[in-house]
């Protein structure tokens, strides 16, 4: 028997591409994320492919990130971007906005979350947060 993971409890890969979708939505509109919108290129349709498939690993899906790029090293990859607990903080608020759309049962949804405040925490590389505009594609 295949263990159920919340990949599959919040609905697989439509369900990821729309919290994905929301998420970036978010990050282009909310004057409160105009730092961390700043650091991805024009476009974010590489940023989302790339969100997309980590979290279709992380989650429990298929591991696409890692098929495709290798490990994740996810706080070597965000070296490059100057992350205070500001951008942090603004990467959050979108990834929360996204979230609240989703259905799923109240105990994942507070796990989902907790994680990924824990994961954003851990990208953190300096206190004193962005000052200069880099654009970056990750």
């Amino acid at each position: 028997m295949t263990d159920i993971t919340p990949y599959d409890v919040i609905g697989g890969e439509p369900a990821i591409r729309s919290l994905v979708d929301r998420f970036y939505f978010y990050m282009d509109i909310l004057p409160e994320a105009q730092d961390i919108r700043a650091m991805h290129q024009p476009s974010l349709a590489s940023a989302k492919d790339k969100l997309f498939k980590f979290l279709s690993g992380w989650l429990g899906g298929p591991n696409l990130f890692m098929q495709e790029f290798g490990h994740p090293m996810l706080r070597a990859r965000h070296l490059p971007f100057k992350i205070g607990p500001s951008e942090r903080d603004q990467w959050m608020l979108c990834m929360n906005k996204a979230l609240d759309e989703m259905t799923m049962e109240p105990r994942l949804l507070v796990n989902i979350r907790t994680a990924l405040d824990q994961l954003a925490t851990h990208m953190i590389n300096q206190e004193d947060g962005y000052d200069d505009a880099c654009h970056g594609d990750h």
